[in-house]
């Protein structure tokens, strides 16, 4: 029972996903300090926002804060180009390079199933 736990931890496929999981937090970590301390002021500058990001407007009593959706429309940019820019793009070079993904070559047909492809090709020009 521990066998098999073990043999599934270790397959590869979930040690890659929990690395991409906790380096995906620190990432966004990242990308929020980046968006706090340089992006949010220039967006504020932009539009005139006060203490509130970049800007809002008000529609029938509603209160629509844009500049928290263009900070976090950037930071999914920012997010999305650095994982395929640093993570993607890399390991597609790296399965080119092994051949990963590639099928393997079709095999050749035996004797007996070339013989008997011959068999059949003659029974059917018969009359």
């Amino acid at each position: 029972m521990l066998q098999g736990f073990r043999d599934f931890v270790l397959r590869g496929n979930v040690v890659d996903l929990a690395v991409g999981v906790v380096i995906g937090a620190a990432f966004t970590g990242i990308v929020t300090a980046f968006s706090n301390s340089f992006i949010n002021p220039l967006i504020k500058a932009v539009t005139g926002g006060g203490a509130q990001v970049g800007g809002t407007f008000t529609l029938n009593g509603a209160v629509f804060d844009y500049g928290a959706f263009i900070t976090a429309l950037l930071n999914f940019l920012i997010v999305a180009a650095v994982l395929y820019f640093l993570v993607v793009t890399p390991v597609n070079r790296i399965n080119e390079r092994f051949g990963r993904g590639q099928k393997p070559p079709v095999a050749e047909p035996s004797n007996e199933e070339k013989l008997l492809a011959e068999i059949r090709d003659e029974l059917r020009r018969r009359p």
